[in-house]
């Protein structure tokens, strides 16, 4: 298990610093190709009912060439002691971003993508929302909390439930699990299952040690709020990765362990390694 191939997403108008120091660290490890991409929409003809002049979306596009064209020399000038393939890709597209990435993920192992706290909720022409990459990608998504440019791996906390998302998270993340020097799974469960859950992480810490992982359990008992609980154990747990499985109604932006909303990516000083 190794990720051959990371596929980082700069975002325009803004400083891709700590991504692309990620994934070049990444790369390094993993001897991987790195793909970069940028990607945004062009101002509609008509926006409501106004209709937009052709100077507006002349200007426009100049706009969004510079702008690509700046990250794409911020990428190759972060990337330029990769010592594996390095790639560059970018687009205008009137199709939703995370859609658009998604399909492109389809040639590599990782996606890893920032998030920004003063990054606007409503911009779908630049910014992305990483949780609906996250439910579409089909592959995982390092997400990378604003002023993070480091993923040291010395602790790494991954919060499992016995679904489909959790299992396929904690598969996606061994590569890094491997590497990593301390790892705990955390099932937090109501208090009559807080048994069953010990069990279930039993199962989970002996077929992790199978792959020359060894974690450590933890069964917390369910305070009603279960992200805000998990988030507390990262923190206390000094951790510089959670892992957890993505799941939920992608519209709702209920994703990520059923509770780790963007307002806890946005509040997170870990990077957060999430799979669908």
């Amino acid at each position: 298990m190794t990720y051959k191939t990371i596929m980082v997403h700069l975002q325009l108008r803004q400083s891709n610093d700590g991504v692309l120091r990620i994934a070049a660290d990444l790369a390094e490890r993993f001897h991987a190709a790195v793909i970069g991409i940028a990607v945004c929409q062009p101002m509609q003809i008509v926006q409501g009912d106004v209709y937009v002049s052709g100077d507006l979306i002349e200007q426009d596009r100049a706009e969004i060439k510079k702008e690509i064209r700046e990250v794409e020399l911020e990428f190759h000038k972060a990337l330029s002691a990769c010592v594996g393939p390095v790639e560059w890709r970018s687009a205008v597209t009137i199709a939703a971003l995370p859609g658009y990435l998604a399909t492109e993920a389809r040639g590599a192992d990782l996606v890893i993508i920032g998030i920004e706290r003063d990054a606007s909720l409503f911009d779908g022409s630049r910014h992305v929302n990483v949780g609906d990459l996250a439910m579409q990608a089909g592959r995982p998504v390092l997400i990378v909390p604003a002023k993070t440019d480091r993923l040291d791996l010395e602790r790494v906390v991954v919060g499992w439930k016995d679904t489909r998302e959790a299992r396929r998270a904690l598969a996606d993340a061994v590569p890094l699990l491997i590497r990593a020097g301390q790892v705990t799974i955390v099932e937090i469960a109501a208090k009559d299952d807080l048994a069953a859950a010990q069990s279930r992480l039993a199962d989970v810490v002996a077929w992790l040690a199978r792959h020359g992982v060894a974690a450590k359990p933890i069964a917390a008992e369910s305070n009603g709020d279960d992200a805000g609980l998990l988030a507390a154990i990262a923190h206390d747990q000094k951790a510089d990765l959670v892992v957890a499985g993505a799941y939920g109604h992608s519209r709702l932006r209920e994703w990520a362990f059923g509770g780790v909303t963007r307002n806890f990516l946005l509040h997170a000083d870990q990077c957060l390694l999430v799979s669908h």
